[in-house]
């Protein structure tokens, strides 16, 4: 089907892998024993945060300018 391509480029890959990377790390910190210690009760949840809120949706939203639009420095529509 043409067109059909995704639009997803190796940067939106590596973000998205670095917001993965982050939650399971984050869900790790959450297994520490000590639960009223930094880690798990404060490093844990910033890292969860960052990575659901932060890192996943940029790595959907951030697109790469096209070459065209580069050139011209008209921004994307």
């Amino acid at each position: 089907m043409p067109g059909s391509e995704l639009p997803f480029t190796r940067k939106n890959w590596l973000l998205f892998g670095v917001g993965l990377l982050v939650i399971v790390s984050g869900y790790g910190l959450l297994r520490i024993p000590p639960v009223d210690g930094f880690l798990s009760l404060t490093a844990a949840p910033v890292l969860l945060v960052v990575g659901y809120c932060v890192l996943v949706p940029a790595a959907i939203l951030v697109r790469e300018a096209d070459r065209s639009d580069a050139d011209t420095g008209n921004p994307r529509a």
